[in-house]
């Protein structure tokens, strides 16, 4: 026979309903969110809960409702800062309406994407919330729009898919970057991304599978080529993620005989690669080359210099697609809307005109 103690048996509803002195069936229909009653037989059915420390059987209770008060989320990154914010705003939103958050990272790959929305789909959540790592390879994200089930894209779109969509209008913003740019004297100007693709010599919008990438892009060579940019398309590289990519693509556009006086990092983390590339090969900011970069970092406020940057609605991408889930998950059945946040450039210290 053991002398260890028994463990203590979990408060069950029918516990929470003799201590409140109501029906087990009216402490069900309260504790599970699913029944309106009066304010007073729920002030009591909850206090009784307080006092017992009762914990809902999640499993059981999807079970009977068809409901988890979960919400799935997909991002591309989770060591982006950017999306590390967006989770923020989505997490805020989530806790204040009822509903936990499963986090999943697609690390940009549509197949891994597959995957995680499969184990979602298995824990029976309410809804996603999913950064598309590709607006052509959606059949994926187009079979649960049909199945019914609430899904929201955040911060990418997908010109296929109906849903709600929460984007930032990052037309404007590569536009935006430009005229500074621009402004400054500068007219031959290099964007540098980190989508992936085989070539990283850009040849047309052909080679761009994110609405986010394709969008700031063709706003800044539109805006650049308005104001007598020098056919700043041969400035576009792409892949710098990749190993190595910084410093072989910062050498191989120095090496260019008309080589850029700017560049554009097209988020902090490439920004802070080429901030270090640069460096490495002596090549002064914002003396010898001026940048600048999307997303306000932390790190980009205190370096020397300080960078010019685009701040982007990052815990409002995530918050504002987190309500529009939440709403969907409550019923609302009204037409998809894709709503778009507004960004702000931030003046640093990294733009100067260039060299003569």
């Amino acid at each position: 026979m053991s002398d260890s103690p028994s463990k203590p048996r979990d408060a069950t509803v029918q516990d929470v309903a003799r201590e409140a002195g109501v029906s087990k069936a009216t402490a069900a229909r309260v504790l599970g969110g699913y029944s309106v009653t009066s304010p007073a037989v729920r002030d009591k059915v909850m206090t009784a809960a307080r006092i017992l420390d009762y914990r809902p059987n999640e499993v059981a209770r999807s079970m009977t409702t068809g409901r988890s008060r979960a919400i799935g989320v997909v991002v591309a990154d989770v060591e982006n800062p950017y999306f590390g914010l967006a989770v923020r705003g989505i997490s805020d939103v989530a806790r204040a309406e009822g509903f936990d958050v499963i986090l999943a990272n697609s690390g940009e790959d549509v197949e891994r994407e597959r995957d995680a929305i499969r184990m979602l789909l298995g824990k029976r959540v309410d809804g996603l919330i999913v950064t598309p790592a590709s607006m052509h390879d959606t059949e994926h994200l187009c079979a649960v729009e049909a199945s019914g089930r609430p899904i929201v894209l955040l911060d990418r779109y997908i010109p296929s898919m109906s849903v709600d969509t929460v984007v930032a209008d990052d037309r404007a913003a590569g536009a935006a970057v430009a005229r500074r740019l621009t402004e400054a004297g500068h007219r031959r100007i290099s964007y540098v991304s980190a989508t992936a693709c085989d070539d990283p010599v850009y040849r047309g919008p052909h080679q761009l599978h994110l609405s986010t990438v394709r969008d700031r892009i063709e706003g800044f060579l539109e805006a650049a080529a308005q104001a007598g940019g020098e056919g700043c398309e041969r400035y576009v590289r792409l892949g710098v993620n990749r190993l190595g990519g910084a410093p072989r693509i910062v050498a191989e556009l120095m090496a260019l005989p008309d080589r850029p006086t700017a560049l554009i990092a097209s988020d902090n983390v490439v920004a802070l690669e080429l901030f270090k590339a640069l460096r490495a090969l002596g090549i002064a900011i914002p003396r010898d080359l001026s940048l600048i970069a999307f997303h306000d970092a932390d790190w980009t406020g205190v370096t020397t210099p300080s960078i010019t940057v685009i701040a982007q609605p990052c815990y409002e991408l995530g918050s504002e697609s987190a309500a529009a889930l939440v709403r969907r998950a409550r019923g609302d059945t009204t037409a998809g809307q894709r709503i778009i946040l507004q960004t702000r450039l931030i003046e640093r210290e990294s733009v100067i005109p260039p060299p003569r």
